[in-house]
């Protein structure tokens, strides 16, 4: 049916078209413009509000209209309501996928990673359980020596924490050029720590030493001297190594940094093994085998980033404005890194007090404890390889990085429990593995339960700090780690004083991990945190921008 409306024909031609559509092309004052659609068919009615034209239509014909459009309304709205619903029974869905996906996605990287880190405790181990052997004094000058040696490189862990939280997010950006820059400097940088360390530790390494030990122990301090000065000299290729590892990392393979590390290991294990059972060198020869392996595999890492297009030779002096970015990044993972290391060392220095086979068999518990620890170091480089891009990258995905945390807490918590058992397993029933001294094998057991509960809870706790670390929530991360390391020391002192011994060492170790655990879960679960709110103005990142 045709609606026809009255018109002043001298001002408006009326238009008809074959598809029952009219409208008013013109009108020489305000038109009002109203649609209405009733199946298939349109109907343009043009009212024009003038002392002159006058419009008129079926008003009963628009009713019908109207209702019918109202009961279209309803139909769409109760499709567009099991729309909604069918939707979100696929979002559940999708989610529980997303979360097994993850999962996967963890272990295919995490798992390579694993041998990343395992390898430098697993040197650290190798020479325990060799030197273990022979000497008893030489085994209680590893605990000072490693302590020097290792403790104090993870000191410069904050250029292998930078380097992969700078190359995730240039990659992440897509710029391949700003990334191969912020290599260049990165290894210059950690050239010169080396450098420096070298030098440190060839003038100040017995004063060190003798400080630590104590002036007393005066035949543990020259075993620990020798084997801290032949380490010493793979100090430049331990810090390019780091810097190669991580870019490696960050570009989230972890193949490439395996194979060298697995040579290094190889090394390692066959030169201790020739140079001091079979050719005497003892300390020394443990000190040379791991030297010579640590060179290597920093040789190795510089070969496996090559292979990906980028110049691990290549090497650029930062400008100031450049230094000051990365120092901005860097200094709150070093007072993070320093307050591990400074409380690791205090474990040391308090069973050191205690007598040589106090101090032998806390060497054989905390190397183990350490070989168990790394293996949930690759949670934490996950969190860092493959967070930044989901929480402030250019696919910024909140959700889908709640997800990723909650398959690395799972995987944390399922590795603690494996780590746990296994680990305490291997002092417990095989202690004449590090040593045959009976006095030893008793220290060892006395602090097995603390061992147990503080290794247990470790890989979860990596994978929450990993996560802030990320996010660069380092100003939190930074102050908490001083606090607990603060309050941790306190009781470490108090536990001491009142005779508790290595056990009371060991339950301050307890203390010290579930805090960590407990305050990095607490931040992360907060609404207005890094993985609930989009505005990430109060994490600084202007001033963190990469350079």
């Amino acid at each position: 049916m045709i609606l026809k409306t009255p018109i002043h024909h001298s001002y408006h031609p009326s238009l008809r078209t074959p598809n029952r559509e009219f409208s008013r092309r013109s009108c020489l004052y305000r038109p009002t413009l109203r649609t209405l659609k009733l199946k298939s068919n349109t109907i343009f009615i043009s009212n024009c509000i003038s002392p002159s034209d006058e419009v008129t239509g079926s008003i009963a014909q628009i009713s019908a209209i109207e209702e019918e459009k109202e009961e279209n309304t309803a139909v769409v709205g109760k499709t567009h309501f099991f729309e909604e619903t069918s939707e979100q029974s696929r979002e559940e869905f999708s989610e529980n996928e997303s979360l097994w996906s993850q999962m996967v996605e963890i272990a295919k990287f995490s798992g390579p990673a694993v041998g990343l880190w395992t390898c430098g405790p697993l040197m650290s181990l190798i020479d325990t359980a060799v030197i273990g052997q022979g000497s008893s004094i030489e085994l209680a000058a590893l605990g000072p020596g490693t302590v020097f040696c290792d403790n104090t490189s993870y000191v410069f862990m904050f250029l292998s924490i930078a380097t992969s939280n700078l190359v995730a997010t240039s990659l992440a950006r897509q710029d391949k050029n700003e990334v191969q820059h912020q290599i260049s400097i990165l290894l210059f940088i950690g050239l010169a720590c080396g450098f420096l360390m070298l030098f440190f530790t060839r003038c100040y390494g017995p004063w060190a030493l003798t400080a630590f030990a104590g002036a007393n122990n005066a035949e543990i301090i020259t075993a620990a001297n020798t084997y801290v000065q032949i380490r010493g000299l793979a100090w430049p290729a331990i810090l390019i190594g780091w810097v190669a590892q991580s870019a490696s990392l960050g570009m989230k393979d972890s193949w490439g940094p395996l194979k060298a590390l697995a040579v290094a290991s190889a090394i390692n294990g066959i030169g201790d093994i020739v140079l001091c059972r079979f050719l005497g060198y003892g300390i020394a020869g443990a000190a040379w085998a791991t030297m010579v392996s640590q060179v290597v595999a920093a040789y190795m890492m510089i070969k496996a980033l090559n292979s990906k297009g980028y110049n691990g030779f290549a090497i650029s002096v930062p400008s100031r404005n450049e230094l000051l970015q990365i120092l901005l990044l860097a200094a709150p993972v070093f007072v993070t890194m320093m307050s591990k290391v400074a409380f690791y060392s205090l474990l040391v220095y308090f069973a050191t007090s205690m007598g040589t086979k106090t101090i032998a068999a806390h060497q054989v518990m905390i190397q183990v404890y350490c070989m168990c620890t790394v293996w949930g170091e690759p949670l934490s480089q996950t969190a860092q390889s493959f967070m930044p891009e989901l929480i402030y990258g250019t696919n910024q995905n909140l959700a889908k990085a709640r997800t990723m945390l909650k398959s690395l807490v799972i995987i944390g918590a399922l590795s603690g429990l494996i780590l746990g058992f296994i680990g305490t397993s291997v002092p417990w029933l095989f202690p004449k593995l590090f040593s045959p001294d009976p006095e030893v094998i008793q220290e060892m057991h006395k602090v097995l339960i603390p061992y147990f509960l503080a290794l247990c809870i470790t890989p979860s706790t990596h994978s929450l700090e990993g996560t802030l670390l990320a996010g660069r929530d380092l100003k939190f991360i930074s102050t908490s780690m001083t606090g607990i390391f603060c309050l941790g020391s306190l009781l470490l002192v108090l536990l001491s004083s009142n005779g508790y011994g290595l056990a009371g060492c060991w339950f301050t170790l307890v203390a010290f991990q579930w805090s960590r655990f407990s305050i990095a879960l607490r931040r992360l679960t907060l609404p207005n945190g890094m993985l609930y709110s989009e505005d990430l103005t109060h994490y600084q990142l202007e001033k963190l921008k990469s350079v």
